[in-house]
This record gives structure tokens, sequence and C-alpha cells, in this order.
């Protein structure tokens, strides 16, 4: 069993869509493969396009396997602060941790909500939650652009013990972007710029059935 927590250094860098693209890659390439979203909340427009909507599509499973119905919040805040929003009970990273049932075999991606420090219950963060979780890689995802060695420092370092990989998600290929990679990998990050070689990177990694 392979847990791959995927967060992003902050909202909307694309951290669903890679973690949908890296699923079905996967599976693809012959491994066994399980997504969970501990909690999602959502604009109400979005239902049938959500978090767990999109990575049950990628990996075969009903949407409130990948999320329990119960941890679905129609409002577009972190969780914790929808469920007080939304006049819900609030919940511990204890009881997330508890709720999200890993298979025993194959790889499972767990997607974060927000940043490394976003809120994500009621007394922790995305960090805490893949510690509870005994994570076995991090997958940050970050923009390529302007601000991204800034937040990639941020972000890997509040991820401390971790082992991390680093995809620049929307690359373009562009001197900005391609200066930026190489000032990560010089400062000791793995760094990868597509889905196809994040897998790459994990496949060596990741249990096979």
């Amino acid at each position: 069993m392979t847990a791959l927590f995927v967060a992003g250094t902050g909202t909307e860098v694309g951290k669903t869509w890679v973690a949908v693209q890296l699923a079905a890659t996967l599976g693809g390439r012959g491994h066994t493969v399980s997504a969970r979203k501990p909690a999602q909340s959502f604009a109400p427009d979005d239902l049938g396009t959500t978090d767990a909507e999109q990575l049950g599509a990628a990996t075969g499973e009903p949407p409130t396997a990948v999320c329990p119905a119960h941890r679905w919040y129609e409002t577009p805040m972190a969780p914790p602060m929808a469920a007080a929003a939304l006049g819900r009970p609030e919940f511990t990273i204890a009881t997330l941790a508890a709720e999200i049932v890993i298979p025993a075999d194959g790889v499972t991606i767990v997607e974060g909500a927000g940043g490394p420090r976003s809120p994500i219950a009621s007394d922790g963060d995305n960090v805490d939650l893949a510690r509870a979780l005994r994570a076995s890689i991090v997958v940050l995802v970050a923009d390529a652009g302007l601000g991204t060695i800034n937040a990639v420092e941020l972000s890997v370092a509040a991820f401390g013990g971790f082992e991390t990989v680093v995809i620049l998600n929307r690359w373009t290929d562009s001197d900005l972007e391609r200066r930026n990679a190489e000032w990560l990998g010089r400062a000791g990050h793995r760094v990868v710029t597509s889905v196809a070689a994040l897998a790459d990177t994990l496949d060596a990694r990741l249990s096979r059935p």
C-alpha cells in the first residue's frame, strides 16, 4: 500500500487536475489506483463536477467512496469553515483520518484542500492530515510561473520530513518557467513538469497487484 498525498502551494493551482491525470496514468501502467478526498467544499453550481466526482471517474469508484457524503460542504470555504457556515458539526484531523479507508493493496491518491497550512479540520491543516495518514510521498502541485520559487520553498518546508516531488503545473516551457525549474533543482528539490514525468518518478516506488 502506498499513499500519495497531493497538496498544492495554494488554491487554484490544479491539484485535482493533476490528481485525476495521475490516477489515469498510473492505472494505465498497471497499478491498482484508488482516490480519496477527505472533505470537500464547493459552490452549489459545481455539483456534478466536484473533486470527488472527478477523482471517482478517474478510478472507477463512486464519488461517495472517494469522499463520504457527510463531508460534502456546498459552500466554497475551507472545509471546517464551510461546516460552521452551514451549521454542521465540527470535525477533527483524527476523525478525518479514521474515515479514510485506504485499500491494503495498490496506490491511493489522497487530495488535500488548499495549501499546506490551509485548515482541513477544526484542529489542523493538510500537513497534519498527511502525518496522521502516514503518507508515503507528498506530491506538491505548483504554478510554473512568477512566484513559484517562494511558494514551493515555503510549502516544502511546511511538509518537512516527507519525501516530496514538485510538479510545475500548466507548463508552457517559457524561459521563466525553465529558470524556475532549474533554480528549484539546484536547491535540491525533485521537480517535474508533466504528469507523465511525475508518473515516471513515482513508478518504481509504487506497489502493483
